[in-house]
């Protein structure tokens, strides 16, 4: 069994846990951006330059998960104790963390490919697009260590990952316990 054989793959609904935590912490990302845009641009109205925000928003998502992939960790992975590391177990480079961020984008693009080309109505496009993300994850199944494909092909794995304790939070942590600090007498 070699080093990288020890590296645990989290469970499928663990990660998509992490994946929907995610994305309600995404929710404040967008809406600092879009506060930005829409100052930056003087635009009033929602629908005024809305290709140019959308753009805008798709370039602080790159910048915003590959700064936290190329240091492992983004909140959510760190609340799922999930890091991103390549196929050695190694951090990973900010340009593969751009190839990761690319390719993630599988997760959304095909539905929202065939909804446009269809000119399904929003409901429909919906259940298409959770439908995919479902078909997505399930994929990953059938990869040898049950990661995502976009991971695959990124060289990238996401695996069970714990910050270790430092030691001077453990020092501390220990000559707290079992010791009850008696009121200063005279």
């Amino acid at each position: 069994m070699t080093a990288i054989d020890t590296l645990k793959t989290p469970s499928i609904p663990r990660r998509m846990a992490c994946w929907m935590y995610e994305g309600m912490l995404m929710f404040g990302v967008v809406f600092l951006a879009g506060y930005l845009f829409s100052t930056l641009s003087q635009t009033r109205n929602a629908l005024d330059n809305r290709h140019a925000l959308q753009a805008f928003v798709f370039v602080i998502f790159g910048i915003y998960f590959v700064w936290f992939w190329a240091k492992g960790q983004t909140l959510a992975m760190k609340t799922w104790n999930i890091r991103v590391v390549d196929v050695h177990g190694a951090p990973i480079t900010q340009k593969r963390a751009l190839l990761r961020y690319a390719l993630s984008w599988l997760w959304f693009l095909p539905p929202l490919a065939v909804s446009w080309v269809l000119a399904l109505p929003g409901r429909e496009g919906a259940v298409l697009a959770l439908g995919w993300v479902a078909i997505w994850a399930i994929l990953a199944r059938f990869h040898p260590q049950k990661q995502f494909w976009h991971d695959a092909w990124a060289g990238t794995r996401l695996i069970t990952w714990i910050a270790p304790e430092k030691p001077g939070r453990m020092d501390k942590r220990k000559a707290g316990k079992g010791s009850i600090a008696a009121p200063n007498q005279p």
